[in-house]
């Protein structure tokens, strides 16, 4: 969906959450759910996890945060429809959850950027929190030694695991269009072809920002 639907009639029940391959968002709500690094780590930790569903406990191990402090943002990103309730138990008199993405990879609708768009702000938020996340991730696999930008010393010849890359350069709206088009086809391919199950396969992150400035100041 790229554009927001009209509002469906207040019926009073909110509609289930079912899971999809590629969420587009465009609604406020899941935009404020998004705009929160530690939210993002959550749908993170549940993403790699694949289809075994997390408890609040598992998820607090996997980013060595307090349980007692992702409850609330779980509990957001449930609301927001970001996040499944896959089975209870009752665990010691308490029921114990465990939660599963409800979608494999989210972008942010393009109507959601429009100079009269109520969410623009929180669009342009959510995308700062990705930033924040992919940095403080960045830190954390540096110190655990995980990263490769170096080339290989084992005489395979295979190229280097990392890429940085950081220009700025004038470019003509057309070849601006061809560039966007081209980054997008390659995410497109990827989230095509799902993970992979091979057994040499590594876990990969990627993070792709592209804008262009309009000539001048915008109020």
């Amino acid at each position: 969906m790229v554009e927001q639907a009209p509002e469906p009639a207040d019926s009073g029940e909110q509609q289930p959450v079912t899971w999809v391959k590629e969420r587009q968002v465009a609604d406020v709500a899941a935009l404020k759910a998004l705009a929160d690094p530690l939210r993002l780590a959550i749908l993170g930790a549940l993403q790699s996890a694949e289809d075994r569903p997390l408890t609040a406990k598992e998820i607090a191990a996997a980013l060595d945060e307090p349980q007692t402090k992702l409850y609330r943002h779980i509990k957001q990103l449930e609301k927001a429809g970001l996040v499944l309730v896959a089975g209870t138990r009752l665990v010691s008199g308490i029921v114990e959850s465990r939660y599963r993405a409800a979608q494999a990879s989210i972008r942010l609708a393009p109507g959601m950027f429009t100079a009269d768009s109520p969410g623009r702000s929180d669009a342009y938020e959510a995308i700062v929190a990705a930033m924040d996340r992919v940095r403080a991730d960045f830190r954390v696999r540096i110190a655990e030694g995980r990263l490769d930008f170096g080339r290989p010393t084992d005489g395979s010849g295979r190229p280097p695991y990392g890429l940085f890359a950081d220009f700025a350069m004038r470019l003509s709206p057309e070849r601006l269009e061809r560039l966007r088009s081209q980054l997008a086809e390659i995410f497109d391919e990827l989230n095509e072809e799902g993970p992979s199950a091979s057994e040499d396969a590594l876990d990969v992150t990627a993070f792709t920002l592209l804008y262009g400035l309009r000539p001048g100041t915008e109020s």
